[in-house]
């Protein structure tokens, strides 16, 4: 391997990093004038409901994922890593500690929310263990576009 990989607690001082890692990775969910906002993660962080969490090589980001929770279930949100640094356990070490920091907030289900075209990651949250919810419908209501 050769690279010096570490995994630490994002703040705002990365937020630029962590929005650059998303735009490279492709992410099209995201929300620079809605929830992703930096005001936002602000919001956010100081709720104690939000833990960013990157994983640094040579301490250049290269892949990041946000876990959240609602006090009873937890999330795993944002999961990316860099195009040029994918198929090397990065994702798998991120979703690894994204769980521990919510079973430390004393969350014991965790779930994520997969696009249907988006087999890498629906292929490697199986191979981690989760299940499709069967019979679950998710619905949703915006307040606006950008949310």
């Amino acid at each position: 391997m050769g690279h010096h990989t570490r995994l630490r607690r994002l703040t705002l001082d990365d937020y630029e990093r962590w929005m650059a890692v998303w735009r490279e990775a492709g992410l099209h969910s995201v929300r620079p004038n809605g929830r992703d906002s930096r005001e936002a993660f602000t919001a956010q962080f100081a709720s104690g409901t939000h833990i960013m969490i990157g994983l640094e090589e040579d301490e250049k980001l290269v892949g990041v994922v946000l876990a959240t929770h609602d006090g009873r279930k937890g999330w795993i949100n944002r999961l990316a890593v860099l195009p040029q640094r994918r198929r090397l356990g990065h994702a798998v070490l991120l979703v690894h500690e994204a769980e521990k920091v919510l079973h430390e907030h004393g969350i014991a289900i965790v779930a994520v929310l997969i696009e249907p075209d988006n087999e890498p990651s629906l292929g490697l949250f199986r191979k981690l263990g989760y299940e499709e919810g069967v019979g679950i419908r998710y619905l949703r209501k915006k307040e606006s576009p950008d949310v």
